[in-house]
């Protein structure tokens, strides 16, 4: 079995937000790939005395146990456990119905027996390789499909889509948001490779349109993960005149994990 797992900051002076492990249970049968893409908050009050790093460590950290510990728990709630309990930590300290309490994308995926077992909540992505070679892109894409007027502020977005009906869901303090997620199971048999992408990785294919999924997945086998996140950098440093990149942060975090079952 191969594995291989990249997070870059987007700025080297800047906590890395996002959070990933590759978890082989001791028994040596099946394993676990836990992503999380921490939301940068605009300036401003959150709510919060706790900083975004803080928050996908220890949800992370929750996620990690649940999926390995617990192997009967279907992932939907494992996350939904996962968030009461990091909630837990901070629920008397901190106003966690804030609108920008730390919160985080989601992408797991447990393989075990004779099946593979997926969920993504928000704007992350998942690929699924097959054993012919054909790649299935995994999505969350209710963000991807609101109109971008309606994203013109924060403000906007705080008051009437995030994480409401008709917006996009982030896992934040609220477990049951877990019900929200894409999920669902593959026989084993069906999958030979996956890939768990934070969208500063996906940007390779998303924003600057060099490719699709599958040739996407073709450069993290064939260069690495960290290949895929240099080439992303070289394309953002490019784009001085932010043809691509818009109003987007020049470099954001990037996370990329590869696993061969």
């Amino acid at each position: 079995m191969r594995t291989e797992l990249v997070s870059e900051p987007g700025d080297p002076a800047r906590p890395n937000e996002d959070f990933a492990g590759v978890l082989l249970p001791a028994s040596g049968r099946g394993g676990t790939v836990v992503v999380l893409d921490g939301v940068t908050p605009p300036r401003g009050a959150t709510g919060c005395l706790h900083s975004v790093p803080w928050f996908t460590a220890r949800l992370g950290g929750a996620l990690t146990e649940l999926t390995v510990s617990r192997p009967d728990m279907p992932l939907a709630e494992a996350l939904a456990h996962a968030i009461g309990r990091t909630a837990g930590l901070h629920a008397d300290t901190c106003d966690l119905s804030h609108p920008r309490t730390p919160q985080a994308t989601v992408v797991l995926a447990r393989w075990q027996g004779d099946a593979v077992e997926y969920l993504v909540l928000s704007d992350s992505t998942l690929l699924v390789e097959s054993p012919d070679g054909k790649v299935t892109p995994f999505l969350d894409d209710r963000l991807a499909r609101l109109p971008r007027s309606a994203l013109a502020t924060d403000a906007v977005v705080d008051a009437e889509l995030r994480n409401r009906e008709g917006g996009f869901f982030t896992a934040a303090a609220d477990p049951s948001v877990a019900a929200r997620a894409v999920t669902g199971t593959l026989p084993r048999s069906e999958v030979r490779a996956l890939v768990a992408l934070t969208d500063g990785a996906t940007r390779w294919v998303e924003t600057f349109r060099e490719g699709g999924w599958a040739d996407c997945l073709d450069v993290v086998r064939a260069e690495g993960a960290e290949a895929l996140v240099e080439r992303v950098r070289v394309l953002e440093r490019a784009d001085t005149g932010r043809v691509f990149l818009r109003r987007s942060k020049t470099h954001d975090d990037a996370t990329v994990v590869y696993a061969e079952l």
